[in-house]
């Protein structure tokens, strides 16, 4: 049976069932063709107004179902993410630009998200604590009500699950708004598997749509709170919208990552760890390494030997099974990796790989040499790029990585000791001694500082708790106290 039959939900949205979209219908295209896949409703903020209400009333119920109700559907849903993995992986791939293992890990990730999430509604739902009074006191977890999750293209059904299934676990209600250019693997296909798991009407929408979706979202009275992964620029914009509305948003931003290979260490698998840190999805992942640190005595070797990856690694159509990249996302995108790539070159960097496009197709570059104060060390490209400087201490690594304005992932690669002397001077929501910067696990809290966002939001039952969830503070004595009024 398929879960992706477009007949179901072809030109609507997901608002209290399958329905047409206040704002029409959109194509959904594939990146390496530019092919419509089909068509998918676009809600409008009169839409998110429907939602929230609707959310409201099917949030009470929600919450007063037994905790055993609750995790049977989460349980469900990473069952369907299993048993329908292919056709979704293809919807994936396809609308993405995700080569199949991308895919695959996606799928595998969403089912785990959903297991990880159904232990919550039996999770301790808060403390005893100690009172000077003769009553009990307790400090007691209850849901915070309807939540809004804004997803990205890049990793479009983690990005979606990881917020949407412990919210949901957690007994509230969810409005969901994936990016438009991936509102089939990273929207319809929530719907579907949720919808088939038996959540009841109105607990969860799927809103695709513009700024204006995305605004609605955000500030519809009924949202208590934000769940944002995307750009800076655009979390600071949510941030702002959701402090004058007393929201509580969690913000999951850009990386500029960087990647730290100490004095010793193997070039040859510090090359692959760091081709695949920065290549992997054509480099369109928040935790991409960004910025190669690399020790001087190593540094021709590495660039060398990092070069001759790029320059093996094949790039074409995700669909043919040979392509370890696929397409940059959309066009606009593409001009600004490759203006970028461009711009370093023109101010002294040596192209040691790359540096050209095929269509949507970009080549995995290497560039060594690099300014530090170029916008190619300086800036999130979000594209196959690999820039590399060298270092000559310890304190000027430090230096290297610190200085950039994001702080979400850094790996260290070489002697343990001397990397954990490294990290705990790191300024990073993340630190992998010998592993590169992209990982993800459904039990780990996710996080970034500085401009990569407000802290770690997600990830694991203690993450997820605070997220998604409101303290009470609660007493109770055996009969009504005597008060001097």
């Amino acid at each position: 049976m398929s879960l992706l039959e477009t007949s179901t939900w072809d030109g609507k949205i997901f608002l209290n069932g399958w329905r047409t979209g206040r704002g029409g219908t959109a194509d959904a295209i594939e990146p390496a063709t530019g092919n419509a896949l089909g068509s998918y409703g676009v809600a409008t903020a009169d839409d998110v107004a429907e939602a929230a209400e609707a959310a409201v009333a099917a949030q009470r119920s929600w919450a007063a179902t037994t905790p055993e109700n609750r995790a049977a559907v989460l349980r469900r849903a990473g069952d369907l993410w299993q048993e329908h993995a292919e056709e979704i992986e293809d919807w994936i791939m396809r609308e993405s630009g995700a080569i199949k293992p991308k895919a695959q890990l996606e799928t595998h990730i969403a089912a785990n998200e959903c297991y990880e999430a159904a232990a919550l509604p039996s999770h301790p739902a808060g403390q005893v604590l100690a009172t000077n009074d003769d009553r009990w006191s307790f400090a007691r977890r209850k849901p915070s009500g309807v939540v809004s999750v804004i997803a990205p293209f890049n990793f479009p059904l983690i990005l979606s699950i990881r917020a949407v299934a412990p919210a949901l676990a957690l007994g509230n209600a969810v409005l969901l708004k994936p990016d438009p250019r991936t509102a089939v693997c990273g929207g319809v296909a929530l719907a579907r598997v949720l919808e088939e798991a038996g959540l009841p009407a109105g607990l969860f929408a799927v809103l695709p749509g513009g700024a204006d979706v995305g605004a609605a979202v955000v500030e519809a009275p009924q949202v208590q709170v934000v769940a944002f992964t995307g750009s800076t620029a655009a979390g600071r914009s949510v941030g702002e919208a959701a402090a004058r509305g007393l929201k509580r948003a969690h913000l999951e931003l850009g990386g500029n990552n960087a990647l730290v290979v100490l004095p010793g260490t193997d070039v040859a698998k510090a090359a692959s760890a760091g081709a695949f840190a920065s290549f992997l999805h054509q480099g369109q992942i928040c935790m991409t390494t960004g910025r190669h640190v690399v020790h001087e005595s190593l540094y021709d070797e590495y660039v060398a030997a990092l070069a001759e990856k790029a320059a093996n690694l094949p790039v074409g159509d995700p669909t043919s099974g040979t392509a370890a990249l696929g397409p940059i996302i959309d066009e606009k995108q593409l001009k600004r990796i490759d203006g970028i790539v461009q711009d370093a070159v023109l101010h002294g960097a040596r192209l040691a790989a790359g540096g050209s496009n095929d269509g949507p197709f970009y080549q995995p570059t290497v560039l060594a040499d690099v300014a530090t104060d170029n916008p190619a060390w300086t800036q999130e490209i979000f594209g196959p790029v690999a820039p590399v400087v060298a270092y000559s201490t310890l304190d000027e690594a430090v230096a290297l990585v610190n200085e950039n304005e994001y702080g979400l992932s850094v790996g260290v690669l070489g002697d343990v000791g001397t990397a954990m002397t490294l990290a705990d001077r790191l300024e990073s929501g993340k630190v992998h001694i010998n592993e590169q910067t992209v990982m993800d696990e459904a039990n780990a809290p996710f996080g970034g500082v500085k401009a990569s966002g407000n802290g770690s939001r997600i990830g694991g039952a203690e993450a997820n708790i605070d997220a998604f969830t409101e303290v009470q503070w609660l007493t109770v004595r055996p009969e009504i106290a005597d008060y001097p009024y």
